[in-house]
Parts: C-alpha cells; structure tokens; sequence
C-alpha cells in the first residue's frame, strides 16, 4: 500500500504543480477568501467522499471514510495569502494587485488535494477515516482554525497533522521536533497622553515621546531582565508614530509591538510585565495610558509520543522524495495550527523548499519563492503518516 501511494503520487507531480502555480496566480487575503474554498470544493466533485463547505466559515472539511471501523487522523492546509506586492518575476506570478502567495499556501493547497484524491482512491485498503482540513485565514487573527474548530472539524480525530514548506531549509529534506516547536504571538497598541506645548518651554508641557521613548528602551528589559536565561522572548516595537513639527511638544503618540513565545507560561509572564511597565510610565512621567493587549495565537506543542510515530512512518518507508529526516531547532514565527494541537495531540512538521536557483528569500518577502519538489515531498511524507496510522 505504500509502495502503491509513492507511485501515484509521483504520476501526480505535476498536476500538483499545476495546481500550485494557478492557485499562486491567483491569491486571496485572510477573511476574504470566496473563490479559494470554491475552487478546492469543485475538485471534490463527484469524488467518494464527503465535502461540507462554509466550516468556519470560508473552511472545506472533506472527510474520507473507508467504512470499516478504525481510528481517525484529520491532515490541514492553509490556503490564505498575504497583502504582499509580489516581485518574483515568475511566469506564473500573482494576478491580484497587492496580494501574493508569500507563505507557500499555495503549495500546501496543491499537495493536499492531490493527497487527498489519492488517499481517495486507496480508501478500501486502510481502516477508519481521514479528515481533510483546508483551512482559511491563518495569517491574520484570531486565524482560521478556532473558527473550525468551533464548527466541528475536530469530532471524533484523534490526531491532527500538518506540514509547512520552508524556503530556508534544504530541499527533499523534513523536519521536526517535539514539544514547544514554533512561539505563541501576542500583539499591543499603547496610546501615551501628556500634554502639548511649545518646544521652547517644555516646563509648560507634558512630553508624550519622551515617555514612549523610555518605554520602547525599558520593555527590553522584560526579556533581558525578567525571563529565564532558558525561556524564549521577543518584545518587538514596530511602529512609534510620533510625526509632528520640530518644534512642538506633542501630546499624544501611539506605539504598536509584538510579543513571541516559546511557551504560553512565558507568553503570560510578558503580558504581565508590560502591563507593570505602563503603569510605571504613568507614575514616573504623570501620563495617562491606554493599552489593548491581544492575546494571540498560543504557542504550538508537537505532542512527542506522535511526533515520534509521525518520525518513524516517514523514515522507515521505502521512498525518493524524502532524502532525510532530522530534527531541527524551534521556529520563531508562530502558527494557528497550535489551536489544533491545544485539542487533541497533533504534530507540525516542515518540508524543505529552499529554491535550487537563485537567491533565498524569508517568508512574506515580495520575492518569496520555493522549490516545487516540495510539493511530493510533502505529499508523501503526510500520506505515508496517514496510511501508517490507519494500516
């Protein structure tokens, strides 16, 4: 049987590929996808197996039921894009003014439908079912998968896998790791009220940009001064937007930072020193204050008994693609796929998808790009995982 997934999905490669390059062709914002979801419940069409539409909503849910009682693995996708101008210059480059598929989606839209039809097709050859998450919305939150989760997705899996192709590790290769695998993400909007005056007389005034400015320098101190030399932290200050005139004191800026994590106890912990910080502002410079803190996506947890599994059926099966299998350190981005595994035990793995030509560009660059070999060896990895878990 796994011999048999390994050749179809070979045949397959590229109508994986095409598929990737008409979906990268032609992206949608998070939130805002209608022709996507429609796109991915046409292919569906009149294939065994059941599709509902609108899960989340903008979710397709298939399900993949081979009739005979057994366990339940559900396998996500993302298939959201970014407000990205796209710069690559591809034959195939994005034909939505503003919007790119900058995150490889795409790529995961192709390879789980292809996956899909084909786990379809071996259906009478493995016990229980396969639930197929494709999933919107994981760029911006709250993201995608709270929303599907709410719907139902989840009932009756046992386990959630996912797989994101990585532009900075090496083709043909996965990757892993166990527990804390990518941070948590918060974000925070602090409005600091003095009062205005005159550049000449700062006696008179209540300068708001020299409190923020001391915020912005004391906030690192959360991380070098509160944490744990061995937590992971990352308060970062994106925008301070106090544009005004040389010569007048403003009485008001606006400040917008992220917070990462690797853990949600350290997420929690930052939270709370900001909080203290803002409070410390107010009585030090005799400012008025006003934060909305978001707590955001939680920090993904790669259960390690499954991991493990997901590990040992891709590294003991008999395949081309996948050239290697090695654990790798935790990621700094953060995902909403850690929603999925705060329900049920899941596992995120990485498929290298560095390009063979040409520079390498980070996630969400206008020049992002991937190797298209990524495609089967994602494919195979998640259905080898899936027809090891349902044998």
């Amino acid at each position: 049987m796994m011999k048999k997934l390994i050749d179809m999905l070979k045949d397959k490669e590229d109508r994986m590929i095409e598929i990737r390059r008409y979906l990268h062709q032609h992206p949608e914002l998070s939130f805002h996808e209608e022709q996507t979801p429609k796109y991915i419940a046409e292919f569906y069409k009149n294939k065994d197996c059941e599709v509902a539409t609108n899960v989340g909503p903008n979710g397709v849910k298939v399900t993949i039921d081979s009739g005979k009682p057994g366990k339940t693995i559900a396998i996500r996708a993302d298939f959201d894009a970014l407000p990205i101008q796209e710069d690559t210059g591809l034959s195939f480059a994005s034909k939505n003014e503003g919007v790119m598929h900058a995150c490889g989606h795409d790529a995961h839209t192709a390879y789980m439908l292809i996956l899909a039809e084909t786990l379809i097709e071996l259906k009478s050859e493995f016990k229980g079912k396969v639930v197929v998450i494709h999933q919107p919305a994981e760029e911006v939150p709250p993201g995608g998968a709270q929303a599907m989760i709410k719907d139902g997705v989840l009932e009756g899996v046992d386990h959630v896998l996912g797989v994101h192709v990585m532009s900075h590790m090496n083709a043909g290769n996965i990757y892993y790791r166990e527990g804390n695998v990518q941070t948590g993400r918060d974000f925070f909007e602090l409005k600091v009220k003095g009062q205005g005056g005159h550049g000449s007389s700062p006696h008179t005034a209540n300068d708001s940009i020299v409190a923020g400015a001391y915020f912005v320098n004391a906030v690192q101190t959360i991380v070098s001064r509160r944490l744990n030399p061995f937590e992971t932290g990352v308060v970062t200050i994106g925008s301070f937007d106090g544009k005004g005139q040389f010569n007048v004191i403003k009485d008001s800026i606006e400040i917008e930072g992220d917070v990462r994590a690797l853990t949600d106890t350290t997420k929690h912990t930052i939270k709370r020193e900001i909080n203290r910080l803002v409070e410390g502002i107010e009585a030090m410079f005799g400012v008025t204050c006003e934060l909305n803190y978001h707590d955001d996506y939680p920090a993904l947890y790669n259960d390690p008994e499954f991991t493990q599994f997901v590990v040992d059926s891709i590294k003991n099966a008999d395949t081309d693609a996948v050239k290697k299998v090695e654990r790798c350190e935790p990621q700094p981005p953060s995902e909403d796929f850690a929603y999925y595994a705060k329900a049920i035990p899941s596992t995120f793995i990485y498929a290298g998808a560095a390009p063979e030509d040409g520079d390498i560009h980070p996630h969400h660059h206008p020049k992002f790009n991937i190797s298209e070999k990524s495609l089967r060896v994602s494919a195979e990895a998640v259905g080898l995982v899936v027809l090891s878990y349902l044998k």
